[in-house]
């Protein structure tokens, strides 16, 4: 059983990917950037309130696929600037601090859009 989730963006046809894709107990979610459903980007110059509002996307596209946050396992979180290591950790924190998915925080030579600060993949496994 497979499940492609989409958020309706024009990139996802364009470079053919899904926002998150459901296989049986597992789900993963494509990296995701803050940017909302007419293009524009959220909290620009701001790496916690960018984080914020790609975890809530995160969170709309679990929940699509039938699971929750605290079914996520992994996470990966690219950041442009270690600067905002500290910022985008706070973010993650206020979701998952009970939760405590094994994730990775690497910094990266630069993201799709220089406004762009991190971007976040998630991976959840959704148990019986």
């Amino acid at each position: 059983m497979r499940k492609d989730i989409s958020s309706g963006t024009r990139w996802e046809a364009a470079v053919g990917y899904s926002r998150a894709v459901r296989a049986g107990p597992h789900v993963w979610v494509a990296g995701t950037t803050a940017v909302d459903a007419g293009g524009r980007i959220v909290g620009e110059g701001d790496a916690y309130a960018q984080a914020a509002f790609i975890l809530q996307k995160i969170e709309r596209a679990l929940r699509e696929a039938g699971a929750e946050m605290r079914d996520v396992v992994r996470t990966r979180m690219y950041l442009v600037s270690l600067e905002d290591e500290e910022a985008v950790g706070r973010a993650h924190a206020e979701m998952f601090r009970d939760i405590r998915p094994a994730a990775t925080m690497i910094r990266v030579a630069g993201l799709v859009d220089p406004r762009l600060l991190v971007e976040i993949e998630a991976e959840a496994y959704i148990e019986g």
